[in-house]
């Protein structure tokens, strides 16, 4: 109530909402920086369209008066004196004129006109079309540069930001949201830089031929881009909801496609089918409000043009029966063919600003991922790491999940070339221990030291080469076997590679496989068996060679005789190293130089095997429960 007395607010919110849009827009267009060259290139080739485009029906004129007026009509008597003005250019064309009709007739004088229109025709659309080339080059490069931006930042993203979003929506944001962007913002571009100049182009020759009437013109029109301008509003409003919605169903799909044993398999297909089939139908109305508004923007935009032409009719011939207008007949249908001139580029902006709305939505959620602040950064001055000499201590860390605290207080010292098993029961911290050694996450608080140096001050990257990871689940990438193997380490030759694999128990069955080692493995290595999996997740971790092995549940998802093999691959690569091992199965960590016990994120036991059999804690426990022997 407040608002409608005062339209102070909602002119101010308007402003803002304006605002907003035209930063994102701006900013979209920002990518193209790197592609300035194509502006200089396209500004010439659009003027040169739009000067010969205006020519085309500048010789409308002389065209009516050819086929009109008398047969004695006097032209140009002369060839006038140069000057730089559209007069002197207009004088020269009817002296050519007035030559070709003294000699050849009014035929020939036709015939003229005819030419120089099919010539200023051909030239006008020659313009549009290297226009038309500058412009999808430069679209095709920001598409480019705003996938390569997206593609970076989400390999620059912390582990925490993918437990909190949902895979769908990133997988949205980077199909759906993209091409959206791609289909309505980016595409208006030729619309955008290219229609404005036919416009003032026209309007010029509009101001040039009757002021009075453009000035009608020009007052006419705000009216109609305010209604347009409504609608446009709620079709991004609308079209945010459309985005998110589509989000939604593809997590869905993914979900089902990844989750069909279980789906089958607990006989869910109904439950999963009526809950799609929910969002799929909100999806679709939302959908087809939005594409109704985009659409209602084109013919109100048609509408109010002709409205505004009969304005400029009924008061052009009303001048025109007075005898107070200063153009002829003929020059005023030339006017009214220079205004509907300007009536098309004036709808295609119109329905781009419409698409424009939309693509704004995709563009937001893009927006959001590239604005999403870089948890895990650089130090100021990284130190480079080389080598592990000495130990990895952890002095008092805690962490915590969304300030839940997790790890309490840990002092651990885990000495190099020693192996150091971590055991406790689900949701004790193991894994959280291991991942703040190669800063998937960073401590909440206390440091853990590497060689004496705080693992944060040094470069990540040289971090990571001294760290070798094998997780439960075996990551592994739609390529060959080789390139599986050989993952991040393009100075591997044919020949490590295979020594890597026959270290990690997995010789036998690659070159039993169709193609060996140039073998495609599928989505997620979906070709081979678990234990297969594994073993090629072991022989990346062999080829890489790292000082520092970190072993998160690598044998608890396989069956005896893999968990054999696999066990003595680990074995092999665990050798000379230093390795840190979680398990849930104690018979693997049985020789393990050290065990540390966890529980409710705290280090409540640590010891060998034999020490802490004998303390009887909960170390013991769980053996028994395992009846480890």
């Amino acid at each position: 109530m407040r608002d409608s007395k005062n339209p102070a607010p909602l002119l101010g919110r308007f402003a803002s909402l304006r605002s907003h849009i035209m930063n994102k827009f701006y900013r979209l267009v920002s990518f193209a920086k790197p592609y300035g060259r194509y502006w200089p290139k396209y500004l010439a080739v659009a003027l040169l369209a739009m000067v010969f485009g205006v020519l085309n029906f500048a010789l409308i004129v002389p065209l009516l008066e050819v086929l009109f007026s008398s047969s004695d009509m006097l032209l140009a008597e002369q060839l006038p004196d140069f000057s730089l003005s559209v007069a002197y250019f207009k004088e020269v064309f009817y002296f050519g004129l007035q030559k070709m009709k003294t000699a050849y007739g009014a035929l020939g004088a036709l015939a003229f006109v005819g030419l120089v229109l099919a010539l200023a025709s051909f030239l006008a659309n020659l313009f549009k079309y290297l226009g038309y080339r500058v412009l999808n080059s430069m679209r095709a490069n920001v598409m480019r540069s705003i996938r390569r931006a997206l593609f970076e930042k989400i390999t620059k993203l912390h582990l925490a930001y993918y437990t909190n979003q949902r895979k769908g929506n990133l997988l949205s944001v980077l199909s759906n949201d993209v091409n959206e962007v791609q289909a309505s913002v980016v595409a208006s571009f030729q619309v955008i830089f290219r229609d404005p100049i036919f416009i003032l182009g026209n309007l010029a020759v509009l101001f040039y031929m009757s002021y009075q009437l453009t000035i009608i013109t020009l007052i006419t029109l705000p009216l109609s881009g305010y209604f347009i301008g409504l609608v446009s509003r709620k079709l991004r409003r609308k079209a945010v909801e459309v985005q998110s919605l589509q989000g939604d169903l593809m997590s869905m799909i993914e979900e089902a496609v990844s989750g069909s044993r279980i789906i089958k398999a607990f006989t869910a297909q109904k439950y999963v089918r009526e809950r799609f089939e929910k969002v799929n139908t909100a999806h679709r109305n939302a959908l087809k409000q939005a594409t109704n508004r985009q659409e209602m923007a084109v013919p109100l935009s048609e509408f109010f043009g002709v409205t505004v032409a009969v304005i400029i009719m009924f008061f052009g011939g009303m001048m025109l029966l007075n005898g107070t207008s200063t153009l002829s007949v003929y020059e005023f249908i030339t006017y009214l063919a220079f205004y509907y001139q300007i009536l098309v580029p004036a709808k295609d902006i119109t329905k781009a600003y419409a698409g424009i709305q939309r693509g704004m939505a995709a563009a937001d959620r893009i927006f959001d991922i590239l604005d999403t602040p870089v948890a895990i950064t650089k130090a100021k001055e990284p130190v480079e790491v080389k080598s592990f000499a000495q130990e990895i201590r952890f002095e008092d860390v805690c962490f915590a999940y969304n300030e839940e605290l997790v790890l309490k207080h840990i002092n651990l010292t885990i000495p190099r070339g020693k192996m150091v098993a971590l055991v406790g029961p689900s949701g004790a911290g193991k894994t959280t221990i291991a991942d703040l050694i190669p800063r998937y996450y960073d401590v909440t608080s206390g440091a853990i030291l590497l060689d004496g140096v705080d693992v944060r001050r040094y470069q990540p990257k040289s971090l990571m080469m001294l760290l070798g990871i094998v997780t439960q689940e075996a990551i592994l990438f739609n390529d060959t076997v080789k390139n599986n193997i050989a993952f991040g380490l393009d100075s591997a030759s044919d020949e490590d590679v295979v020594e890597a694999a026959k270290i990690a128990n997995a010789h036998e069955f690659i070159v039993h496989m169709e193609h060996g080692y140039h073998t495609g493995i599928g989505d997620r290595g979906v070709r081979l068996s678990g234990g297969q999996r594994q073993r090629l997740a072991i022989a990346r971790a062999v080829l890489k060679n790292p000082p520092i092995l970190i072993l998160d549940e690598a044998t608890s998802a396989l069956d005896t005789e893999s968990e054999k093999l696999v066990q003595d691959a680990l074995y092999k690569l665990m050798k000379n190293r230093t390795s840190i091992v979680i398990a849930h199965r104690l018979s693997t960590i049985r020789n393990a130089d050290c065990i540390v016990v966890l529980q409710e994120g705290e280090i409540t036991e640590t010891g060998t095997h034999e020490e802490l059999i004998k303390k009887d804690g909960i170390y013991r426990k769980l053996c028994d429960l395992q009846a480890f022997k």
